[in-house]
């Protein structure tokens, strides 16, 4: 498939089935470009991206990334594959391991034969849990090589090495983002992470379940200024590789959040408190200043303004699961 008209693209989107993944591809399909995702569809839904067929070219390649991958004509590749949610990457974690590291040698030999730039979907928990405040990307880490989360964090460390290889030693064309914990629409209700859980406990009017003690901080971007930020590098000079942070750097604490999303979701909730996972960061902030220089960016959306559109996205998939036949919701 390769480029039909001016600007127009033929870009590959791994993991596109995701939360992050089911996004960009929106995107791009809204800009005219053409689409491939690949995913193995472990944790991303089929149907969604089915929908999105309506917007232009889109074709959807059902393959784990760990296999051989073999796409020809392309101009860019995006590599959101590997859950971001502990419950499904501790779930298997080998498996998280190979998606990082096999995954990425695929994909990187891939881009390299096609000559395509490449965007890595790194992450924030490269830092594990810091030591400095807010966190640079100078800043090397204090990870936990042998802990629960070391499958996803260890993974994605060694991904950046691949990639910054592959830039040194094959040109490649890489882009390495570090993106920080982001929300929005497309996101699962059954997602594992903080904002999910939150507002479906919400809208149930349950138990709202914070671990620790609630002091805990993150920072918190919405999912089309993430989208827009992961656009900006991919367009950046071949000579701007990464890694650069993307993310919101507007701090919360988790009981802050917790007391936000029952205020706009008018629930009768309380809040309940659990033991603080093993290796689970007690802070959480990106230091933004190189995307504002080299990307030209900052995130534009207001936390209650993101978490507003989040909760109507859920509040619509549960009144739609609520009027489902009793077949239909347990797949009988």
């Amino acid at each position: 498939m390769a480029m039909t008209g001016s600007g127009r693209k033929h870009v590959v989107v791994t993991g596109g089935a995701g939360f992050l993944g089911t996004n960009l591809c929106r995107r791009l399909l809204s800009e005219g470009h053409a689409v491939t995702c690949i995913d193995n569809f472990r944790t991303g839904g089929k149907d969604i991206l089915l929908g999105l067929r309506e917007l232009g070219t889109l074709e959807i390649i059902h393959q784990d990334i760990t296999q051989p991958l073999h796409v020809e004509n392309i101009d860019e590749i995006y590599n959101l594959a590997c859950s971001a949610s502990p419950v499904h990457y501790q779930a298997d974690p080998v498996h998280t391991l190979k998606t990082c590291v096999q995954g990425s040698l695929n994909l990187l030999d891939m881009a390299r034969a096609s000559k395509a730039r490449i965007f890595q979907a790194s992450t924030s928990e490269v830092y594990g849990d810091p030591e400095t405040h807010p966190q640079h990307e100078d800043y090397r880490g204090a990870v936990n090589p042998v802990g629960p989360r070391a499958c996803y964090d260890e993974g994605k460390r060694c991904a950046e090495t691949l990639f910054l290889n592959y830039f040194r030693q094959h040109k490649v064309r890489v882009k390495v983002g570090r993106i920080f914990n982001t929300y929005g629409p497309y996101m699962r209700l059954n997602d594992g992470r903080v904002v999910p859980n939150l507002i479906g406990q919400a809208l149930r009017n349950r138990p709202l379940t914070i671990y620790g003690d609630g002091s805990q901080t993150r920072s918190f971007c919405y999912v089309d200024d993430l989208v827009e930020a992961m656009e900006r590098f991919m367009a950046t000079a071949d000579d701007v590789a990464g890694p650069i942070n993307m993310g919101n750097p507007v701090e919360i604490t988790m009981l802050e959040l917790a007391d936000t999303i029952i205020e706009l979701t008018g629930s009768r909730s309380r809040i309940t408190f659990r033991p603080l996972p093993e290796d689970d960061p007690i802070r959480r902030c990106p230091d933004i200043s190189r995307a504002r220089e080299k990307l030209e960016w900052t995130p534009r959306t207001p936390l209650v303004d993101g978490l507003k559109r989040t909760i109507d996205y859920f509040d619509g998939t549960l009144t739609h699961k609520r009027h489902l036949p009793s077949k239909a919701m347990t797949g009988s």
